[in-house]
């Protein structure tokens, strides 16, 4: 009954036999299905006739085409020529091409030498094919501005909503970590100089009851030392609501923020937009590859990094004075890290807004 049971049933699906047979379905009853690009998954090709032997290597969509076909002769002439000569400023100057990609562009002559056609201009890092695309054409049409959206709410690592040129004009930031016993500020500029570099001990965090009085007196004597600059930007902790443990500690940086908020608020001039902006701490850390899982891990080797770099390289990533890479010379220590935890993660911080803002 078992095998009576599954021929029948077997019959009928395939529908080949007998009384069971489907008439076959015209060819225009067929869906046309598609082959969508990788890459963009909009462009589309029908999969009917498609060989797999004989496929086209040729790109689906325009994002893939060659970059020195969309330029004539003359026009790829004037682009190679301002890449290859122009000084890191005169790099700043065209769209796009401030902070990091101008020194990359210049790191990458200095290693390989002149650029030879626009499409080794990928081989540098943080420019892409459509990143490429605008920056060339600002150098073909250095007088022709783009439309820009009114507000562009960053939100992928900054809040409130500001307007982007705002943030683009900004000449300084001051960077703020507030952590269970410390605040710690980085004052970096646009050209990626660090101008200031502190922390300080607040000595009523995490004590007895979280008196109100003494926490606004400790955060008051730290703004007071805070240089004045164009945005305040605050680490928007990543501690979890759900976590009842570390609800103290949340409860704690949640505090300090609301109060850093206030008082750098009022240096703010009546009418003006915000300029003190939260920066999420998760967003930080993926910049530098320091997420592990859903955790943050130390920021330690990267900030040693960046003070190897500004010894040793000539165009460096982030410039520190001398005598602060002396001061903190054995702050970022693994087996120290502690001590330097707050004032590392306000220098990345500050690195990150920059690199984040240019890309």
């Amino acid at each position: 009954m078992w095998a009576v049971n599954r021929l029948l049933s077997f019959v009928v699906r395939k529908g080949h036999y007998g009384l069971f047979s489907r008439p076959p379905r015209p060819l225009t009853q067929f869906e046309v299905r598609f082959l969508h690009c990788t890459c963009c998954w909009g462009a589309r090709i029908p999969a009917v006739g498609f060989d797999p032997l004989n496929v086209d290597s040729s790109p689906l969509c325009q994002d893939e085409t060659k970059l020195d076909s969309l330029y004539t002769r003359e026009q790829r002439a004037v682009i190679l020529q301002l890449l290859n000569t122009a000084s890191e400023s005169e790099l700043a100057a065209v769209k796009l091409l401030r902070g990091r990609k101008s020194v990359n562009i210049i790191d990458y002559r200095s290693r390989n030498g002149p650029f030879k056609d626009l499409e080794s201009v990928l081989n540098v890092p943080l420019l892409k094919h459509k990143s490429a695309v605008i920056v060339f054409n600002a150098i073909i049409n250095p007088g022709v501005k783009t439309k820009r959206k009114g507000k562009t709410q960053l939100a992928k690592f900054i809040r409130p909503e500001v307007y982007k040129t705002q943030l683009e004009e900004a000449s300084s930031i001051v960077s703020i970590v507030c952590g269970t016993q410390k605040i710690a500020w980085t004052h970096l500029d646009r050209a990626m100089r660090v101008l200031d570099w502190q922390q300080e001990e607040c000595s009523s965090f995490m004590k007895e009851t979280y008196m109100a009085s003494s926490y606004l007196n400790d955060v008051s004597a730290v703004v007071s030392h805070l240089p004045a600059a164009d945005f305040y930007v605050v680490e928007k902790p990543g501690v979890s609501v759900q976590n009842t443990a570390l609800f103290p500690v949340m409860a704690h940086l949640r505090t300090v923020e609301a109060m850093l908020f206030a008082l750098l608020g009022q240096r703010r001039e009546a009418g003006a937009p915000p300029n003190v902006l939260n920066m999420m701490r998760v967003a930080v850390g993926r910049h530098f590859d320091l997420i592990v899982g859903e955790r943050r891990t130390s920021g330690a080797r990267v900030v040693r990094q960046l003070m190897t770099e500004a010894v040793t390289k000539q165009v460096p990533r982030v410039s520190v004075p001398r005598e602060l890479l002396l001061r903190y010379r054995d702050a970022f220590r693994l087996n120290s890290w502690s001590k330097g935890e707050e004032l590392g993660d306000a220098l990345l911080q500050a690195v990150a807004f920059y690199e984040l803002l240019a890309e």
